[in-house]
């Protein structure tokens, strides 16, 4: 089966229990969406699990693309050569961004890992996935993170800005695809429409699958073979 949810934002036990609650094994496969970091505790913990199953396909969301962008800079061993030079005044506005937006768990727990594990995380941040496409009994599912910002139906996947993907937002009120099902996490479903307040949204083609999990709501994923949707 193949699965899909975003948003964990460091909600590892809710992420775990769903993981127990799908009966999540080796002949599955698990999209998540983005944003698996930050703002809750255990940001650190949920990339390491994800980091050792194979069949979990991460995906790039904007707290990852900041965290990346941040810890290239700072996960370096500072010398006599590049001490005065390597944090520049665009680096320290990246960092305090990344604070503004919930980033200080997952750097803090990112600072006490060993040199080892840290290059792995940063290894694994560099290697996800922007979009993907996928066919299911007859059903076509684009899945991002934030949406397609200057949308058209025609438009490749690719001609995208990485920013308008990971930052942008969709007119859920709108339907993009004749065809296909748009699937997204990054706006919580209630900002959509308060009567899916802890719900996976799904009208007009969209899915929305960012229930509010680190805001008190739910963890929501969805089988994209039977459409099934499941709560934590």
């Amino acid at each position: 089966m193949i699965y899909v949810m975003s948003d964990l934002h460091g909600c590892y036990d809710k992420y775990k229990q769903m993981l127990e609650k799908i009966k999540f094994n080796k002949d599955d496969t698990l999209y998540v969406l983005g944003d698996s970091i930050d703002r809750g505790d255990d940001g650190i913990k949920i990339l390491l699990d994800m980091m050792k199953r194979p069949n979990v396909v991460p995906m790039l969301g904007n707290h990852e693309y900041m965290a990346y962008s941040v810890l290239k800079k700072f996960n370096v061993e500072i010398t006599a050569n590049n001490y005065n030079s390597h944090l520049d005044a665009e680096a320290i506005e990246m960092y305090e961004n990344w604070m503004f937006n919930g980033g200080l768990t997952t750097s803090q727990d990112f600072a006490k890992l060993d040199k080892t594990t840290r290059d792995s995380i940063m290894e694994y941040l560099g290697e996800f996935e922007l979009y993907e496409e996928l066919e299911l009994n007859g059903k076509t599912f684009v899945l991002v993170h934030g949406g397609l910002v200057d949308f058209e139906e025609d438009k490749d996947l690719g001609e995208y800005d990485i920013h308008d993907i990971i930052w942008g937002r969709c007119d859920y009120a709108r339907q993009y695809y004749k065809d296909k099902y748009l699937v997204t996490g990054h706006t919580p479903t209630y900002n959509i429409d308060e009567n899916y307040k802890g719900k996976i949204y799904r009208q007009n083609n969209h899915i929305a699958i960012d229930c509010g999990a680190v805001f008190g709501g739910t963890l929501g994923c969805i089988c994209l073979d039977t459409l099934e949707e499941f709560y934590v």
